[in-house]
């Protein structure tokens, strides 16, 4: 999440990068929006899109880490980030929303695992920093987006 974004102190991770920057470099990589979440639909539609690959390292790390292996997902389930898009939603709600846990209308991508609502509503999953991998908080990561292979 964006640190100057409503959500900035809500997330694992917190980005110097606003969800416009992040939006505008996917885009201009090539990777193709899915753009089908709205806020009537959120509950019952999963995030369509570009399907990618997010590892996350930090100076002093052993590797670079799968998002996998950083945050847990209790159903075990591996993540499944879409590019959803949803740059219109991004700008109007100021959330900073880049990388969202389960399908979202304003989250730049997000998991196409679970509806939205799936964590805060419905309970169905609980996703959590794993702290046996990453660094004492306030560490600085890089978070690496591409394509997934």
């Amino acid at each position: 999440v964006f640190s100057g974004g409503s959500n900035g102190d809500k997330s694992v991770f917190r980005s110097y990068a606003t969800d416009q920057d992040f939006y505008d470099g996917l885009m201009k990589l090539g990777f193709k929006a899915g753009n089908n979440m709205t806020k009537e639909n959120a509950a019952k539609t999963f995030v369509q899109g570009d399907p990618l690959e997010v590892t996350v390292t930090w100076d002093g790390a052993k590797k670079e880490y799968s998002l996998d292996e950083v945050i847990t997902d209790s159903n075990k389930k591996s993540f499944q980030i879409r590019f959803g898009g949803n740059q219109k939603n991004a700008l109007q709600f100021k959330t900073g929303c880049l990388l969202c846990l389960d399908s979202c209308p304003v989250g730049i991508t997000s998991n196409a695992n679970y509806t939205m609502g799936a964590v805060e509503m419905r309970n169905e999953v609980l996703f959590k920093g794993n702290d046996k991998v990453l660094p004492p908080d306030g560490s600085l990561v890089v978070i690496t987006v591409r394509a997934k292979r």
